[in-house]
């Protein structure tokens, strides 16, 4: 791997998660200044588990490196995977990562704009307030600006007042009034064949009332 060049300010290091390093000129989908070579899907892995061991979530972690490396977005081929990351690193050592901000676009009729729904914004509670939570999301916030989008949006657990306070000190609102929907596993698979549970079918709508617009 290629050494990356230390920095002589305090700023930290942000750049976009690599594959193996772009190989051919970078995209106009990434901004060269955050690219480096080299792989970081373990990184990314490792990430994940300690995000979910934090969330009291380890046992539904089903990622491994080679589905995170056939499902993410990578400089090196920007037209495939679902969802780019974000990683960063203290000024210093730019091989230690500090977090991670995962996301993908995402879309708002009411607003007819592009947006991005961050999925995963994690730092290691080694590096916790140094500023590097609001740095991936300043980023963010300048990628939503760059597509023209409307918002930058992320769930957070109800129980996680420290970080529903972080955000909101950052200007984020808590959107009370939603509730979070998920069809997964044996429910996805009934759904797509068309299978109902007993009672279900009756006085039901096609709509999606007051759909995530």
């Amino acid at each position: 791997m290629t050494d990356l060049p230390v920095p002589t300010t305090s700023e930290p290091i942000i750049r976009y998660a690599t594959e193996n390093g772009p190989s051919h000129p970078t995209p106009p989908l990434f901004h060269p200044q955050l690219i480096a070579p080299g792989t970081d899907v373990p990184t990314i892995l490792a990430l994940i588990h300690e995000l979910a061991a934090y969330e009291r979530a380890s046992a539904s972690v089903l990622a491994t490196p080679a589905s995170l490396l056939a499902t993410l977005t990578f400089p090196s081929n920007p037209t495939a995977g679902f969802a780019r990351t974000l990683l960063v690193f203290p000024p210093a050592d730019p091989h230690a990562c500090a977090g991670m901000a995962l996301f993908f676009p995402n879309y708002s009729t009411w607003r007819a704009a592009p947006g991005i729904y961050l999925e995963d914004l994690y730092v290691r509670e080694a590096y916790r307030g140094r500023g590097y939570g609001t740095r991936l999301l300043r980023e963010l916030a300048r990628e939503t600006e760059r597509l023209g989008g409307k918002r930058l949006e992320w769930s957070v657990l109800r129980w996680n007042e420290p970080s529903l306070r972080f955000y909101e000190a950052l200007g984020a609102t808590r959107l009370e009034e939603w509730v979070g929907m998920r069809v997964e596993g044996e429910g996805l698979r009934r759904l797509a064949g068309g299978e109902e549970r007993a009672g279900e079918g009756v006085g039901g709508t096609d709509k999606v009332e007051g759909g995530a617009a």
